[in-house]
């Protein structure tokens, strides 16, 4: 019985670019840093 090894990538699997991950995390993330500040201000007035 012999095995062979095959080149072929493994099907399922895919790569993300790093860039892409960074910019859909500065995408979300601005706006939630955004809203966290408003709401730790704001409920600053409140103590």
């Amino acid at each position: 019985m012999s095995t062979s090894v095959s080149n072929e990538p493994q099907r399922g699997t895919t790569h993300t670019p790093v860039g892409l991950i960074a910019f859909a995390w500065a995408l979300v993330g601005a706006p939630l840093a955004y809203g966290l500040y408003q709401t730790v201000k704001t409920a600053s007035q409140l103590f």
